[in-house]
């Protein structure tokens, strides 16, 4: 009879489709599954020590260069140059160009800001390259644009019957001008971008100082930071890149990325470099590198910044990000071998861009945050026999965070959030990043980043307004919620079967892929 009950309850374990999964995996866990995720673990923690040593190294550039005052823009003689060029009246034309693309909300900020520069009036163009499709908005932006030359203002307003190579090929275009042959400089700015009156005199004479510079770039001010927690995080990112990342490479090599906006460029040095080109989705770092290959100088002016907005809602921001991060991969997978074989440059620099700003920063930042923090790390937890090092598994991230979120002072109560932010955008990155070294799928793809400009500050009618549909394929995002079951099944079997805390995180970083992915973030607008 005995015998008789034991057949029948492995007869049952047998059919049961839950109990046979479950014996399946504990026969592959040990021998096959154990070895893989020790392997990946490895690897992990190597990437994660190289993002380590490049954070630290970069912190004690930034410390030496702010204790002993050395900061590159400091050195030059701005108040002779500019007193030179008042008593002289010899100030070098400059072009101004600001390409759009639907920018409704936003082109009267734009073209208003760069309208009141200061600078001799003969001596500045103003150029807006409008590709947008909306022809009654077509018409909005030339009529903004005659305002300003009523006012006396030289503004020239340029179109084009197709939007081919996106915003390098407007930019290409409007170089092509016969009057931008007349100029020696031009810069860049973006349709939300507001620069102040004396950003020409703030920029120009470091140009005419130094020949061997072709780039100066400010930093950005971002008006809507406080719009939305989305927006305070964003800062925090965006903060580190500015104050620490720009200001090491323009100290230390005189080379960084170009940020495609609110920067100045000697337009020999840009022809010189090639020109624009429209092979990638970053145009601006394309122009940088290959400019930085022919020996050209950049200088990164932290004291100077111009107001822009950054993008409030989740849509807008998850298009930047994928081009952000397939655009530096795919053109690294393009001008690796260039940067190679370039002779004009020393061996320390060639290292620091393939190594330090392609490989580390581009492409191994975003891939040590995802895949180690949110998919080999909790792997640990349902494969015991996979040992993980704490010091490397907590102590190494920590110290990486604190490094990249000290540069935001007025945010660091925020930190908790900016993490769990981060490690759910990190899928975008990672994902985005393998497109742009495989040239897979979107990897060109443009998406103009959405601006809001005065829109949610307009004041509200008495009308309740309509209710919009909802668009399930706009606001559920599917890959978020799957890491965030899996993160959630790590979870719970950590709190029945381990004997660590790790659930804590756990949770937590399950619950904001879950926010994530059923679209409760940023700010909301209605269609």
């Amino acid at each position: 009879m005995r015998d008789l009950v034991l057949n029948l309850r492995e007869l049952n374990d047998t059919n049961d489709p839950t109990m046979s999964l479950i014996n399946t995996w504990e026969s592959i866990r040990a021998p096959i599954i154990a070895p893989v995720l020790r392997v990946a673990v490895y690897i992990c923690i190597s990437m994660s020590v190289m993002l380590f040593v490049e954070r630290i190294y970069m912190a004690v550039v930034i410390v030496c260069v702010k204790c002993l005052g050395k900061k590159r823009y400091t050195k030059y003689k701005l108040d002779a140059i500019k007193q030179d060029l008042e008593r002289n009246k010899n100030h070098p034309k400059v072009l101004v160009q600001i390409p759009m693309f639907n920018e409704k909300e936003v082109y009267k900020l734009s073209i208003g800001a760069v309208s009141g520069l200061s600078w001799p009036s003969d001596k500045l163009i103003v150029q807006v390259l409008d590709d947008s499709t909306n022809e009654t908005l077509r018409v909005m932006v030339e009529l903004e644009c005659r305002k300003w030359i009523e006012k006396g203002v030289n503004v020239k307003y340029e179109t084009r019957n197709n939007r081919n190579g996106y915003k390098a090929g407007a930019l290409r275009e409007g170089l092509k001008k016969r009057y931008a042959d007349e100029c020696e400089y031009v810069i860049i700015f973006d349709a939300d971008f507001q620069p102040d009156e004396d950003y020409l005199w703030r920029t120009i004479p470091y140009l005419i100082e130094n020949p061997e510079l072709a780039l100066v770039q400010a930093r950005w001010k971002f008006v809507n930071a406080d719009e939305c927690l989305m927006t305070r995080l964003q800062e925090m990112s965006l903060d580190y890149h500015f104050t620490v990342e720009q200001e090491v490479g323009s100290s230390t090599c005189s080379f960084f990325g170009f940020n495609g906006t609110a920067g100045v460029w000697r337009i020999k040095a840009l022809k010189d470099a090639g020109g624009w080109k429209d092979r990638t989705t970053v145009e601006d770092m394309d122009l940088a590198v290959r400019a930085s290959l022919r020996g050209w100088k950049f200088l990164f002016v932290g004291d100077l910044s111009v107001k822009n907005e950054l993008p409030s809602t989740f849509k807008a921001y998850r298009y930047q990000q994928h081009r952000w991060s397939c655009g530096p991969a795919n053109l690294f997978r393009k001008m690796l071998k260039e940067i190679i074989l370039c002779e004009r440059v020393s061996i320390w620099k060639k290292w620091h861009v393939i190594y330090a700003f392609f490989f580390v920063r581009k492409i191994i930042a975003h891939w040590v945050t995802f895949f180690f923090y949110c998919i080999v790390i909790p792997a640990t937890i349902l494969v015991p026999e996979v040992n993980l090092p704490k010091p490397l598994a907590i102590y190494l991230p920590a110290a990486i965070t604190i490094l990249n979120a000290i540069s935001t002072i007025r945010s660091i109560h925020l930190l908790v959030f900016w993490i769990l932010f981060e490690n759910v955008m990190s899928l975008h990155r990672s994902k985005a990043a393998i497109i742009g070294l495989l040239e897979a799928n979107r990897v060109n793809e443009w998406v103009v980043t959405e601006k809001l400009g005065n829109t949610m500050k307009q004041p509200k009618n008495n009308k309740a307004p309509k209710r919009s549909r909802f668009r399930i394929g706009e606001r559920v995002q599917i890959l978020e919620i799957l890491v965030g079951m899996y993160l959630l099944h790590c979870a719970i079997y950590n709190i029945l079967f381990g004997h660590n805390h790790f659930f804590v995180y756990l949770l937590l970083q399950a619950g904001a892929f879950f926010i994530v992915g059923v679209g409760y973030v940023g700010t909301f607008v209605p269609n």
